[in-house]
């Protein structure tokens, strides 16, 4: 059953009084209940735009969009959803315990809770031993842990990760990879957007490709026998859709 569509959207971004630019025509996609779903695309494809609306950051021109059944902009939608954004910024003179507390007692989490979890996820992206130190002494890939932390606090059932590989050295990449694949041993859903192809390959169910705001093609990782091939495949996708100039 899908949790997550996106029904024929529309999005132009007005550019001085005449022009306008279209990063997203016409989309449609839908993510399956349980599922991982790599959602891959150039730079400058139209993913961001995408996970924007989605979460109700930015508006469709035109479209509709569902999470769980519900309007994106219904607030209830809120609690199903964890996101860890691309860059994420936090207060630096915070601890990240004192941030996943911050962020569970925004959630209506209880305060044993909240211990727990923080405990749980802190040691599951190997921050539990830095915990007391303040975010601003923090790496950048030791930041993008945290984002993913606080992303889980609350238990949604839908996790949004944009590029949530970026900056992170192999261990880090290969505990992403771990927890991915254990959020969807636990039944949730798992939609993000992402460069490293491999990685894509190894933890998604299914791809959607994104060239110039329309979806070229999708791939069910599961059926189709493309191993090893989806950097290629994802190439020659681009290309015929006129997403690299030569």
């Amino acid at each position: 059953m899908p949790v997550i569509i996106f029904d024929r959207v529309t999005k132009d971004y007005k550019i001085g009084f005449r022009k306008k630019k279209t990063a997203l025509k016409d989309f449609s996609l839908s993510v399956n209940e349980g599922e991982v779903f790599g959602f891959l695309g150039p730079n400058g494809a139209g993913k961001s735009t995408s996970l924007k609306i989605l979460l109700n950051l930015i508006f469709p021109t035109s479209g509709k969009v569902e999470i769980m059944g519900k309007d994106v902009k219904d607030k209830e939608v809120r609690r199903f959803v964890g996101y860890l954004p691309e860059n994420p910024y936090f207060y630096d003179y915070l601890n990240p315990v004192e941030l996943l507390k911050f962020a569970g007692k925004t959630s209506g989490m209880d305060s044993t809770h909240i211990k727990e979890r923080t405990e749980s996820l802190l040691n599951t992206v190997g921050l539990w031993n830095e915990r007391k130190r303040e975010i601003r002494n923090y790496s950048k890939g030791m930041v993008q842990r945290v984002g993913l932390a606080l992303a889980l606090v609350h238990d949604p059932k839908i996790v949004i990760l944009d590029e949530p590989m970026t900056g992170l050295d192999p261990i880090g990449r290969r505990q992403f990879i771990d927890l991915i694949l254990e959020l969807k041993s636990e039944g949730k859903t798992v939609f993000f957007s992402s460069h490293i192809l491999e990685d894509v390959e190894r933890v998604c169910d299914r791809v959607g490709i994104l060239v110039n705001g329309t979806l070229v093609r999708g791939i069910d990782l599961r059926s189709e026998n493309i191993s090893g091939r989806l950097e290629d495949i994802f190439i020659e996708e681009v290309e015929k859709a006129g997403g690299i100039q030569r």
